[in-house]
């Protein structure tokens, strides 16, 4: 599969910037580790993913589960401080880490399938639409690529997700993910990890089309109108804010995007034998927003760090890193012929 996949990456629109294996704004030239579209090339970009969500998710435990509680319970916790406050209050503060090894597990196996993924499906898209669709479409390609990822990102998160927001909003259930775990399957069998899995769904593929779609057009946006020279100018560490930047605006959009979703899945993992129109139909239009501040700090924050983490990998381990893409050349004809250019 990956021979097949290193084959299709060699004609792919998104390799011309990195053929001549030449690393941008390294001050000189310099090798790449391996070649883009390559088996050890997916394979550290999902080792980026792992890291960068594995990390991030963790480090968040204690916003996520305040958040929780507030969409499953506001009445009790009120807003993110008031939620703090309660939560350290009832269970000390060595509660708010309930939750940290599901999220840690699930969240490092959704990374390697988004990521990893997401440079896979991105390849094998760009080639059917071919170099001048792929720069014209590049926005929907990226869409349609994060979907293709998250779809299976989703499968191996969903088991680890529904562990922890029990151990989150359900008091007196399992603290542990050694005794949640076979809990769950022994109470409900396999169904119990995964009748959350159209909501996550629901909740993270439009969070992922956004998060990629929308750093990489706000990426390409300021390099263009921002930043005050080229990218091939620009060092790693000058490339490493960007990136940064991209991230917590991309994070911004995919908070409000997500969020009623996310509301729901932490809802219905906590309502036993209830369902995802239930729980919309219960909660109200109002109801699904509730938490949207915390989670918006928390998601922009989130994704800005997985993006910087993620590209410091393909950094660390040198890997190719094309640069935003340029309207082709047989495009720049064709327009020019046109008079539209």
């Amino acid at each position: 599969m990956f021979k097949a996949l290193a084959e299709a990456a060699k004609n792919s629109p998104f390799t011309s910037p990195v053929r001549h294996a030449q690393c941008q704004g390294s001050g000189g030239d310099e090798e790449y580790s391996c070649e883009f579209g390559s088996s050890k090339y997916y394979a550290l970009c999902g080792l980026g993913g792992i890291l960068s969500c594995g990390i991030t998710h963790t480090a968040v435990v204690p916003l996520d589960l305040v958040k929780c509680r507030i969409q499953t319970n506001p009445e009790k916790y009120g807003g993110i401080v008031k939620g703090f406050k309660v939560t350290i209050a009832e269970d000390g503060a060595v509660s708010l880490a309930r939750g940290w090894a599901p999220t840690a597990i699930g969240y490092s196996m959704q990374g390697l399938c988004k990521f990893g993924f997401y440079e896979v499906f991105k390849v094998i898209y760009g080639n059917l639409l071919g170099e001048e669709n792929s720069y014209l479409w590049r926005t929907s390609l990226y869409l349609a690529a994060s979907a293709s990822a998250e779809f299976f990102a989703d499968i191996a998160l969903c088991p680890m997700e529904s562990v922890k927001v029990r151990i989150q909003t359900q008091p007196g259930w399992s603290t542990t993910l050694r005794e949640g775990f076979p809990r769950i399957m022994k109470e409900e069998g396999l169904n119990g990890f995964y009748k959350g899995l159209v909501p996550l769904w629901a909740r993270q593929i439009p969070y992922t089309m956004m998060k990629f779609a929308c750093f990489e057009r706000t990426v390409e946006a300021l390099y263009k109108y921002v930043v005050p020279k080229p990218r091939s100018e620009c060092t790693k560490p000058e490339q490493l804010v960007v990136t940064f930047a991209a991230g917590y605006i991309a994070g911004v959009f995919c908070a409000i995007v997500s969020h009623p979703a996310d509301t729901i899945v932490s809802k219905l993992n906590q309502a036993k034998g209830s369902n995802f129109v239930d729980v919309a139909k219960s909660l109200g239009l109002l109801g699904m927003w509730k938490g949207l501040f915390p989670r918006i700090i928390m998601i922009g924050t989130l994704t800005a760090l997985q993006w910087f983490i993620y590209d410091s990998v393909k950094v660390y381990f040198k890997l190719p890193r094309p640069p935003p893409p340029e309207m082709p050349e047989s495009l720049k004809a064709k327009l020019a012929a046109q008079g539209k250019l």
